[in-house]
């Protein structure tokens, strides 16, 4: 009995603390990431405004390929939305199109409901390097409520290796086009 109420009161001991450090940690993640794409930025821009191109290089629009999708709106406009409900690792939410500065910048919230809720801004921006290379920045940020800001830390650490493999996966992509291109 005394081991039973011992393990009780190190679990609700080792809870309370997490909560009381969660009051302390800050509440805002922001994470960036660029990358260098052989491909003019037009290109690259007119690619990356439609959420529907999307699934093609984001790795976390990968996680479920037997997902549930529905679109609302023109693809490439303000307004545009697409839902999407799958697997436990791709859960339920949608990604809004806010606003578009043609050639420039895309902004978009992700608003999750499971396996939690949470909103986040994703930006990309685009800047041409010269007439055939184009600088991509994708920034995730966001606001965690107490006590899920105890999760920031991990997501910072964890969102540039994925977001990274994403922006790898859209330049093969763009480079594997823009070469046929070239060549037609």
């Amino acid at each position: 009995m005394n081991i039973i109420i011992t393990i009780l009161l190190v679990i609700t001991g080792s809870i309370g603390l997490l909560l009381i450090i969660a009051l302390f940690l800050k509440k805002e993640h922001y994470v960036k990431r660029e990358i260098i794409i052989h491909a003019p930025r037009q290109q690259v821009f007119d690619f990356l405004k439609l959420l529907k191109n999307q699934d093609k290089f984001n790795k976390w629009a990968k996680a479920d390929p037997n997902r549930n999708w529905e679109y609302e709106g023109t693809d490439g406009t303000a307004g545009f939305i697409i839902s999407w409900s799958g697997n436990k690792k791709a859960g339920k939410g949608e990604k809004e199109i806010i606003k578009i500065t043609e050639g420039k910048r895309i902004e978009t919230q992700i608003r999750f409901i499971k396996p939690m809720e949470a909103v986040a801004d994703v930006i990309m921006e685009t800047e041409a390097v010269s007439e055939y290379q184009t600088k991509v920045a994708l920034i995730n940020s966001g606001t965690l409520k107490y006590p899920m800001n105890l999760f920031i830390q991990l997501l910072e650490k964890n969102f540039p290796k994925d977001m990274d493999e994403s922006l790898a996966a859209l330049k093969e992509l763009l480079e594997k086009d823009e070469q046929q291109n070239k060549h037609t």
